[in-house]
């Protein structure tokens, strides 16, 4: 092994500059991760702990370095379970991130792909947001194009019903049992209405930002969906996807998004995708 320097006792190698420089940047990636959450406090508390545990096992103080090293023990578990959905989220943004050859890998399933949305009229649906914006009526409806969301879909009520406008705005309509949740949408049905979504715990969004509007982007975070909201006060479109959100787009643009996910043509950063203002709202903002 080719030493570079030394740092007292220290001997420094080239594998040990990438070894610290991975390090760094695997911390820095859970700090961005969890930024903006509550979990942000708890990471960097467990971080100082094991700073401390390291100087205190360099400095040979045995009866400190052992207390501290049992708590860093048990500290493994206790991470797993306070940081449950950070991981998950971490496991499906490493999955997201995975660069896969796709015309390779799925060409024996480009059929299925082509009629995985044959029986899917997105007009029925973009019939049903024109009534929702005009009524101010407020809507919540989930997109999955791999995952049937069975999780979510029994929190609701189970349906299996073709999608239609009338459908749709009996669902949401004020005086129905069923309006105050999601509608979930997987391979061209509906599955379940009435669903309940995790709510996103990012401190960054506008206040404004009700249940619903949370609801959207918390689903967002934690699964491979896209989300449509329309806002209950001022009738207003949302789109959510992978914890961002597209606002003043208009409806032959949310066609085009909607379709571009379920077909897998979404580019690498959805949240670049250009919009057109809508009454000098902006663009695009990140949550």
């Amino acid at each position: 092994m080719i030493f570079l320097f030394n740092i007292g006792f220290l001997e420094v190698s080239w594998v040990d500059l990438i070894d610290v420089s991975l390090v760094a940047v695997l911390l820095y990636q859970i700090y961005k991760l969890i930024k903006g959450s509550l979990a942000v406090n708890i990471f960097l508390g467990i971080l100082a702990v094991y700073l401390v545990y390291l100087i205190v096992r360099a400095a040979q103080m045995e009866l400190l370095a052992t207390i501290l090293g049992q708590f860093m023990g048990v500290g493994v578990i206790a991470m797993i379970i306070i940081f449950q959905p950070e991981l998950r989220k971490f496991l499906l943004l490493i999955g997201r991130s995975a660069e896969f050859n796709r015309e390779n890998i799925f060409k024996s399933f480009s059929s299925w792909r082509n009629d995985y949305h044959d029986d899917f009229d997105i007009h029925q649906v973009l019939d049903a947001v024109k009534t929702f914006k005009a009524t101010r009526t407020g809507a919540l409806i989930v997109f999955s194009r791999d995952i049937e969301l069975k999780f979510y879909a029994a929190t609701g009520e189970s349906l299996d019903a073709q999608v239609t406008k009338r459908l749709l705005l009996s669902i949401f309509n004020k005086n129905s049992p069923l309006h105050d949740g999601a509608v979930i949408i997987y391979k061209g049905r509906i599955t379940a209405a009435r669903c309940v979504l995790p709510v996103s715990e990012n401190d960054h969004l506008p206040p404004h930002f009700g249940l619903r509007h949370r609801s959207a982007i918390g689903m967002s975070e934690s699964t491979d969906t896209l989300i449509m909201v329309i806002s209950e006060e001022t009738g207003r479109l949302v789109l959510a996807r992978n914890g961002k959100y597209l606002k003043g787009l208009k409806l032959k643009q949310v066609e085009q998004k909607i379709l571009d996910y379920l077909h897998y043509e979404e580019p690498e950063k959805w949240d670049e995708i250009p919009a057109e203002p809508e009454a000098s709202e902006p663009t695009e903002i990140k949550a």
